[in-house]
């Protein structure tokens, strides 16, 4: 199934941020480019790499948004993968440049998503979309309800 474009737009002229044509949702972005140990035999990106992209994009939207993992992990919250999807359209290579588009998703009392998109950045071609869904837990391990600034951080994403 061909999936709908993915059309980003720099959004208010603030790089890290673009609006989809399509959806007209706001996204978050960082660049990265494939290293060599990325890829596998068939000298695409081995699959499971993606996941470190996503991790990427997470670190990078929480880091800009001025409120990074080390910080939420001294406040006493922990959010690890509970839940993650992935669905591959093209390959990446080598040494290709890449955007990684990430966006807060639903946001529940103790669970939280992120959304992804991977494009080529030279070429905008669509290359992945995913998620990952995370629950909220404290230093004991046991689940908690989603701390106060990353509900405001939800809330107050650019629409």
């Amino acid at each position: 199934m061909k999936p709908k474009p993915f059309l980003p737009e720099p959004l208010a002229g603030d790089a890290r941020f673009v609006r989809d044509r399509t959806t007209g949702l706001v996204w978050h972005r960082c660049t990265n480019r494939t290293l060599y140990a990325d890829t596998d035999r068939s000298s695409v990106v081995y699959h499971a790499n993606y996941l470190r992209y996503f991790e990427m994009g997470r670190a990078s939207l929480m880091r800009d948004a001025a409120y990074p993992y080390r910080e939420i992990e001294e406040s006493g919250f922990v959010y690890p993968i509970i839940d993650l999807g992935l669905q591959f359209f093209q390959p990446l290579r080598y040494d290709d440049p890449m955007w990684i588009h990430t966006r807060p998703g639903d946001l529940e009392r103790v669970r939280l998503r992120f959304d992804y998109v991977v494009t080529h950045a030279e070429t905008g071609v669509l290359v992945c979309k995913g998620h990952t869904r995370h629950c909220a837990l404290n230093r004991a391990g046991r689940p908690v309800a989603v701390d106060p600034k990353t509900v405001h951080l939800w809330k107050s994403f650019p629409s």
